[in-house]
């Protein structure tokens, strides 16, 4: 059985100037195993980061069902967590605060819950920041208290938003290191939206390639590469074979409909 099943999914949003309906994703299907490490890329605009909320249960397909250890999402739960590109990162709170905070909402106490959050504040790379606030850290670092807070609630499922879009390039691929060694360890199935072609073969078991307009699956490839993985097997021929086919794919996108990439 598949960890995330996507059948026919359509998701249709109103327009803001006059609520006539707006297709963001047309019959998308996606099976999806326990503990694969999952990439979805494609152009601006084709309905990745709907697909990644609709399986967190924030918003509802209008057509179609998703389906998380065989039964229907019908919301947010505990299975699953977010990680967006925004840090979303209480202000206000420490790291240890922030990481907390998913733990309170789990109704977690005392020695228990600190303990917890100082866990996964040392998984991410974090130990000795616990009382440092947001303000305080460099956008990498923000983002590793994200994956921290996420991680901190034991999901089976953790959904990725473009989580390192706000970074620069060194910190991105830094950040892309760091996450493979977290998910090396945690094992969790993972979702991981990106606009980065390397990025998605460099991460992915799998990469899921989509079209603009309405968003569909224009294919599933299986990544065959050998982990653990170092940013040293970008440069052989098989990740560069895997980058130019998807790039392919996109360029066959901008001669049909004009897609930006």
């Amino acid at each position: 059985m598949n960890h995330v099943l996507v059948e026919n999914v359509k998701i249709v949003y109103k327009k803001p100037q006059d609520e006539s309906p707006f297709v963001a994703v047309e019959k998308v299907n996606l099976g999806i195993n326990r503990g694969d490490f999952v990439t979805i890329v494609g152009p601006s605009g084709c309905g990745k980061s709907s697909l990644l909320l609709a399986i967190d249960g924030l918003i509802f397909p209008a057509e179609g069902r998703l389906l998380v250890n065989g039964k229907p999402v019908q919301g947010p739960g505990p299975d699953r967590a977010m990680v967006f590109q925004e840090f979303a990162l209480l202000p206000w709170r420490t790291v240890l605060g922030n990481v907390r905070f998913g733990l309170e909402l789990q109704r977690w106490q005392g020695e228990d819950l600190n303990e917890r959050s100082r866990r996964f504040i040392k998984l991410v790379g974090l130990e000795g920041f616990e009382n440092y606030h947001p303000h305080q850290l460099s956008g990498g670092m923000r983002q590793r208290v994200g994956i921290a807070r996420a991680l901190s609630v034991a999901p089976e499922i953790i959904l990725m938003d473009e989580p390192f879009g706000a970074l620069d390039a060194q910190t991105r691929e830094d950040m892309g290191d760091e996450l493979l060694k977290i998910w090396d360890q945690e094992k969790k199935t993972a979702l991981f939206v990106t606009h980065g072609i390397d990025e998605a073969v460099f991460l992915a078991d799998t990469v899921v390639v989509m079209s603009k307009g309405p968003g569909r699956v224009k294919e599933v490839l299986k990544i065959d590469l050998p982990r653990p993985r170092s940013a040293e097997i970008k440069d052989t021929p098989k990740f560069v074979e895997y980058r130019s086919y998807i790039r392919s794919l996109f360029k066959e996108g901008k001669k049909r409909g004009g897609d930006n990439v």
